[in-house]
């Protein structure tokens, strides 16, 4: 399991004195690109191939209060992926210093050419590299439709 740790700063805590909605969305984001530039894909490759990771969605669930001046960590996991890599899903499990699960986020992306501006599969070393991370329980391959179970689709004025 990929786990990076944070310092909850002043500048992470909301109106109600702990750790804010946008806080653990940044954490998330931070431990997903630390994760990636470890296993190769850094700002050289990734521009290499035109790519570009991009957030479908993200799901918070919250368990306990995370307050300034502690430490956190969160991990990483790969709940699922397309077979060619487009897609992936991710967990993160936040702990507090005693280990205690203090939150879960549930995140799904894809990947685009930044060029084309179009959703596109992974290079089979990148997929190779995707793939080795911690499979979550209940792992599986990801479709497009999958991509739309939560019914949510756009609706134009």
């Amino acid at each position: 399991m990929h786990l990076k740790e944070f310092e909850v700063r002043w500048s992470d805590v909301d109106a109600n004195r702990h750790l804010g909605n946008s806080a653990y969305i940044n954490f998330m984001s931070h431990t997903r690109m630390s994760f990636m530039s470890e296993a190769g894909f850094g700002h050289q490759e990734m521009a290499k191939h035109n790519l570009g990771p991009v957030v479908l969605y993200e799901h918070m669930f919250y368990f306990k209060e995370a307050f300034p001046g502690k430490p956190i960590r969160v991990s990483l996991e790969l709940k699922g992926v397309s077979e060619d890599g487009m897609f992936f899903q991710f967990y993160h499990n936040f702990y507090n210093a005693k280990g205690q699960n203090i939150a879960r986020g549930d995140m799904m992306g894809a990947f685009i050419n930044l060029a084309e501006r179009k959703l596109t599969g992974l290079p089979p070393h990148l997929f190779e590299s995707l793939t080795k991370l911690e499979k979550a329980d209940g792992f599986c391959f990801l479709t497009k439709e999958d991509t739309r179970k939560h019914g949510q689709l756009p609706k134009d004025l």
